[in-house]
């Protein structure tokens, strides 16, 4: 990874995107990586189509990586780890993995009185794991409160190159969808 931009904030993000992106494109590449979800609907489509587009124009593959995948990326090996992120109604999106960081359950969206149990110790990483970790440990259940609570650039770039070697299976280059549309 070469350069990194981050820009805060929970709306506007689709139109922040491309000036960001010029701000580090810079150079040749071997790939691009894209974050697709689980997330906002129209954050999601705008950074693949411009992921698309900019690997189109330099002949280069696209790598998409799941924001659970990102957050998980630096777990200590040997133990499962869950992404729980906020899906703006309240409930969680849960990605689950196993210790060689794969996945090991099928995305969903649920209530927090819904976690299932851990098997054995399982990290929680995102912004939704304190919340997360407080009810399972409540429940007697076994976590641990990771650090990572948002997608980092050099998370998703670990992903990617595990992703490239086929250490880790292909994802279809569409938006990971877990929650039904917020509106119709």
């Amino acid at each position: 990874m070469l350069a990194e931009r981050v820009q805060d904030g929970t709306h506007g993000q689709a139109a922040a995107l491309p000036p960001l992106v010029e701000a580090v494109l810079h150079g040749p590449l071997d790939a691009v990586i894209v974050g697709i979800g689980p997330g906002s609907f129209t954050g999601l489509r705008t950074a693949i189509a411009l992921a698309e587009g900019i690997a189109t124009a330099r002949g280069i593959p696209v790598v998409p990586v799941t924001t659970g995948e990102a957050l998980v990326a630096f777990t200590a090996e040997g133990f499962p780890a869950w992404a729980a992120t906020e899906n703006r109604r309240g409930a969680l999106f849960l990605e689950r993995f196993g210790p060689d960081g794969r996945s090991s359950a099928p995305p969903c969206v649920l209530a927090e009185d819904a976690l299932p149990l851990p098997e054995t110790l399982t990290w929680i990483m995102g912004d939704a794991a304190p919340r997360a970790v407080a009810r399972l440990l409540a429940r007697g259940w076994p976590a641990a409160l990771g650090e990572a609570r948002r997608v980092e650039a050099r998370a998703m770039a670990r992903v990617a190159r595990r992703r490239l070697s086929g250490d880790l299976p292909a994802l279809a280059l569409e938006p990971l969808y877990i929650d039904p549309p917020a509106t119709t």
